[in-house]
């Protein structure tokens, strides 16, 4: 619930953050700032999403080799 709360700005306290993100960066580097946080959030998923397929491949093969592990049991 607090985590909720941490991210609910309104409109007064979204303003001060803007001007104090012009401030600090002035207008000429935000877009390139906005285009590093998009490049660094790509990566990031890219990355998330090449894990989570690995994962699931070798839950996959774990799989596979208990399947095979019963039914050389079975035969014996």
């Amino acid at each position: 619930m607090e985590t909720l709360l941490l991210f609910n700005f309104l409109g007064p306290e979204m303003l001060v953050i803007v001007f104090a993100i012009l401030l600090l960066f002035g207008g000429r580097k935000i877009p390139e700032l906005m285009r590093g946080i998009g490049k660094g959030i790509r990566e990031f998923n890219a990355a998330r999403s090449n894990i989570e397929q690995e994962l699931k491949e070798g839950m996959r093969d774990a799989d596979r080799k208990e399947i095979e592990k019963k039914r050389e049991e079975e035969a014996k």
